[in-house]
């Protein structure tokens, strides 16, 4: 892998306009592409907006009608906003391209990040991003005052918490002792360069999330490191550990293309 800079685009009062960043995106992507710069993370904090990958469904936007930006990367819906901090990898790697190894080696350096600042994390199978995990469904509070067994998410795929009051929002799962999803992942590949990136919540207000079905989850929350703490942590406290982390695992790393499995009767006759 060849040596990962940093750009840091804008935070605080300078966050960046999604659509800006975007664009900024295409261009790095491109100079990427043509070897005109090196494998480039944009780091940036946004100005709050709600972004949908490709495959997210009219029932997981905004009820009110909230303007949502479509975009190309994978994954559903989300929020991006102040306190949470966002980073672009663009990066070359070899053809075709080993996504869900790019998303690990991602995951891998914020697990690190987490695990810095005291806050133990993982990953669930079948979802991407970095997760804290709940307690044993048992041992976790009644929801209304109702048994777990009657928790109508178990058995309503199509269950909004946003039509059934606050106990279900996804911003108080740490509250109920569910999982909850610490940073979301969301990539996009082309001609062998990726794009989009991470979401990491360092003291962002969750309460953004419950207007939504995040990531497209109806069974899980969401939260922040700060609330994990139980103390304020700004994102100028937890970029530079981000920084190191990325640039540890992903100068490190040696990718390898996607091995692609041919049907054994098309190996025979080729």
């Amino acid at each position: 892998m060849t040596e990962l800079r940093f750009v840091r685009l804008g935070f605080g009062e300078e966050a960046v306009d999604y659509r800006e960043a975007w664009e900024k995106q295409r261009e790095v992507h491109a100079a990427r592409f043509e070897d005109t710069v090196p494998d480039t993370c944009l780091l940036l904090e946004h100005l709050s907006v709600y972004t949908a990958g490709r495959r997210t469904t009219d029932s997981e936007r905004p009820l009110d009608g909230t303007p949502v930006i479509d975009v190309d990367r994978g994954g559903k819906i989300t929020w991006h906003g102040p306190g949470q901090l966002i980073g672009y990898p663009i990066q070359k790697l070899p053809r075709p391209v080993d996504v869900v190894a790019h998303v690990r080696r991602l995951e891998d350096a914020l697990i690190r990040t987490a695990a810095e600042f005291g806050v133990e994390t993982s990953r669930v199978e079948g979802r991407s991003g970095v997760w804290v995990l709940g307690d044993p469904v048992e041992e976790r509070p009644a929801l209304g005052g109702l048994s777990l067994d009657f928790d109508p998410r178990l058995r309503d795929e199509e269950f909004d918490a946003r039509l059934n009051g606050p106990e279900y929002a996804p911003s108080n799962a740490g509250q109920r002792r569910e999982d909850r999803k610490l940073a979301a992942i969301g990539i996009r590949v082309a001609k062998g360069v990726t794009m989009h990136g991470f979401a990491l919540n360092v003291n962002p207000d969750n309460t953004s999330f419950d207007r939504i079905v995040p990531c497209g989850i109806r069974d899980a929350g969401v939260t922040s490191l700060a609330y994990e703490l139980g103390r304020d942590l700004t994102i100028a406290d937890v970029l530079p550990v981000v920084e190191r982390h990325l640039k540890d695992v992903l100068e490190n790393a040696e990718p390898a293309p996607r091995i692609i499995e041919r049907p054994a009767d098309a190996v025979a006759t080729a």
